[in-house]
Order: C-alpha cells, then structure tokens, then sequence
C-alpha cells in the first residue's frame, strides 16, 4: 500500500508535510453518485464470479490505491503496516541497511543510500538494481516485501545481489543491520570553509542547522571565509524545517509560497516573520559570508525550497546539477487510528514566482562529480521520469545546457586523475576553491565579525 510513498516521496522526500484535519476534505459533487453506480457494479461482479474468493478489504484496499494512483506519484493511502512506515519515515528510526529504494518495472531500485550507515559504507549506489536479499530472488515481488526483508534485527547479516549499470556482472554487498538514526546535520571545517551538510528535513533540521554554525565558529575561533551547504541526495522533507534553514542565511524576503486549487488559495512564508509552528531565524547567521549550495539529481521537495530561495535572492551560489524537481505539496490526513491519506494538495514557488516542478532547480555552475566513475552513464531519476507526475507548462528547457556534449576544460580529469591528487569529491573541492578564491575580501569580514 505504501508502495507509491516508498518509490518517490521516502526517497526523493516527504516533502513538505502539512497536516490538515479530515474534516477539510471537500464535498462530494452529486453527479459523481452515477460514476458510483459504475464502480459498484464491478464490485459485485468481481465479489461474485471471481476465480478465487476474495474479502472487502482487499478489493477497497485495491481500489483506493488505484485512485490515488491516477492522481501522481505522490499521493497515497497507508493502513497498518504501511502506517508504521510513514511513522518510521516522520521519526527517522529502524533497523536497516539505510537504503532508500523504489520499484521500476518488478525490479527494486535504489533511489539513494543514506549517508553512514551500512549501505553507504558497502559501497551501494543510486541506480543500482537489487536482484537477490540472501539469495532469494525478488524481482516480480513487491516493493514492501523486499523492505521487510532488508529491514530487522539490528547486528543480523544480510547480503544482497545488485546489477550495476556499467557493470559486467553482478555484484555481492554483504553487511550488517543497524538501528538506522537519521542525523539531519553534519558539520565540518576544511581550508577554512564551514561545511554543512543537510540530508534531511525532520523536525530538528533549523535547530540544528543554527547549532552548525555556531560549532563551527567555536571550532574556528572566528568565523569562516564562507559556507557550503550540501543538499546532494537530500529527499526533502518538513516544509516548516526548509522554512528554517532559509531563514538562517536570508534576513529578509519572501522564501517560499504554495499555491492550492484555487487563485485565491495562496500561502507566503518570509524571513524573520513567526509563522505557527516556524521558528523564527534573527537575521543572516552567516553574516553575509559567501555561501554555495552543492544540488544533485537526488536533491528534491523541501531542499529545492532552500537551493531556490537562496538562488533567488542571490544569497547563494548554486553548484552541481540539475535538481530533482519535485515541486508539489502534501498534506496528512488522518484516516483513524493507524491509518493517513498523503494527498497532493498545492504546489510551492520559489521567491521569483518559479515552480520547480518536473524542471528541477538549475545551478548557477554546472559542476559534474567526477569523482565518479559512472557519473555519465548512470542514469538519474528525476520528477519528469515518474508516471502522471503533475505537468509544468512554465517549466524551462535546459537540454541545451545539459546535452552540450563539448568538455569543459575546468572539467577535464578523470577520476583517476582526481584520486591521485587525493580529491574524493569534485564537486564539494570545487566549491572549495571556489570560496577560498575569495580570501582577502572574507578574511576582512571575517574579521570584523570576531
């Protein structure tokens, strides 16, 4: 059932989250009564000349999955089971391998493992397609029953089988279970440059954002020449925490808004402005020091909210490529106990008024990883690749940008070259550089912040 859920929004984000009560549900149109009749003339057929005998629950568990289905991607109805792990995606906790995954064509595909934790440290990547869990073959089953399996006992071996395009043969990563904690942020210092990495939005990613940049002064003694915040492979998440994260580098200005059914149905989020539930951020606390923000294919929902209102405003330098284009809204509706509808309710704008829906956020400077090996023949996943994912009639076309097939000579090693003058990742080294070639004109405000 959470099978739509897992495949993009547990992957690429539980974009920003906004529950709203049941009772807001619109009314039914009376004509729709007679598209009823229809439905519940194939419902007493089925329940009556089926080959097997089949129970309620199945057939309207069925048919709301088909609904929603017709809808997009990302909307979707969980009950039991499925209910636990939406729970499991809000709180960030299980027993795992920490892998994020979707089905395509019977095959169960990675989407993006999670930074440390068992996956990631094996070496799995984004586009690898898992075959076997302990031997067993899994193709043609369901999304939901390769994750149970991966999931368990923290300490327990698991090993799977994975067909890597680019790959002659399968390959073999066996690991063991963890209890997978999600960590939102992760700080470091290098050459001077604060270093931020933000790989989910769950409910302490703004507090712990401002933590980052406070660590990272008390390490430095001062402040930094400058900032990079790493949203690379960043699913998304709560929409008030990509509000926070905005805020702590923006000082004033509009950072997101979302548009609903109507015209009128309008919602605009500022900087320094209480919203319910948004923590207000006092000012830039980066004070004005340069900041790039590294986006990737895997960047999507509530961190394409952050790279676009910085990109906007001009806050931030934006670096990589082209970001997922998730550009839509959901909103919980609790269905009972243990039972929510995620329904696509709005769409969000970035300040400029653009939607990054299907066509993603576009960097500033275009910079491959490669670091990787495999980085042109893998493919991405992206918003426009998922099936009745909502159009954007306003979406720009960057082919040209992306299918320009000249080398640019600033990126021309390979990544033999590159691990040879030890530089593990291109695009986080070259944001590097990029702010260290600023020096003269940081160091002075970073003294003058001291």
């Amino acid at each position: 059932m959470l099978r739509s859920f897992l495949q993009v929004t547990a992957a690429v984000g539980a974009l920003a989250l906004v529950p709203v009560a049941s009772g807001a549900m619109a009314g039914v149109d009376t004509s729709s009564f007679k598209e009823l009749d229809t439905f519940m003339e194939v419902y007493s057929q089925v329940k009556a000349n089926y080959v097997d005998k089949v129970d309620d629950a199945t057939l309207m568990k069925g048919a709301i999955q088909g609904m929603l289905a017709a809808l997009d991607p990302h909307s979707s109805f969980a009950d039991g089971l499925d209910y636990d792990n939406l729970k499991i995606q809000t709180d960030g906790n299980y027993g795992g391998l920490g892998l994020t995954v979707t089905q395509q064509d019977g095959a169960v595909k990675v989407v993006a493992p999670t930074e440390d934790t068992p996956a990631a440290r094996a070496g799995m990547k984004s586009g690898d397609f898992i075959t076997h869990i302990d031997g067993k073959f899994i193709v043609g089953g369901s999304l939901d029953e390769a994750i149970e399996q991966m999931r368990g006992k923290p300490g327990t071996p698991v090993t799977l089988t994975v067909i890597r395009p680019g790959a002659d043969k399968p390959l073999t990563f066996s690991m063991k279970r963890e209890i997978i904690v999600q960590k939102p942020v992760k700080w470091d210092v290098k050459d001077g440059v604060g270093i931020i990495n933000i790989n989910t939005f769950t409910a302490q990613t703004g507090a712990d954002t401002v933590k980052a940049i406070a660590e990272i002064d008390k390490k430095l003694g001062h402040k930094p020449l400058g900032y990079i915040v790493d949203l690379r492979e960043n699913g998304g998440g709560l929409l008030s925490q990509a509000i926070e994260v905005s805020d702590v580098f923006l000082s004033h200005g509009e950072i997101v808004s979302q548009r609903g059914r109507e015209k009128t149905d309008i919602e605009r989020w500022y900087a320094d402005v209480n919203e319910p539930g948004i923590n207000s951020i006092p000012g830039d606390l980066a004070k004005g020091l340069p900041v790039v923000v590294l986006i990737d294919a895997g960047t999507a929902s509530a961190s394409e909210i952050v790279a676009g209102a910085l990109q906007d405003h001009h806050r931030a330098l934006v670096m990589g490529v082209r970001s997922f284009g998730k550009g839509s809204v959901q909103s919980i509706l609790p269905m009972g106990a243990r039972a929510a509808l995620r329904l696509t309710t709005a769409r969000y704008y970035t300040p400029s008024g653009r939607s990054v829906q299907e066509g993603g956020i576009k960097p500033d400077l275009l910079v491959p990883q490669l670091t990787d090996p495999d980085y042109k023949s893998r493919p991405s996943i992206r918003e426009a690749d998922l099936r009745a994912h909502l159009i954007n009639n306003d979406k720009v076309d960057d082919s040209v940008l992306e299918d320009d097939a000249r080398t640019d000579p600033r990126f021309a090693k390979t990544a033999e070259q590159l691990k040879k003058e030890g530089v593990d990742d291109f695009q986080l080294s070259y944001a590097l550089q990029t702010i260290s070639r600023l020096g003269p004109k940081t160091q002075v405000a970073a003294a003058k912040s001291k």
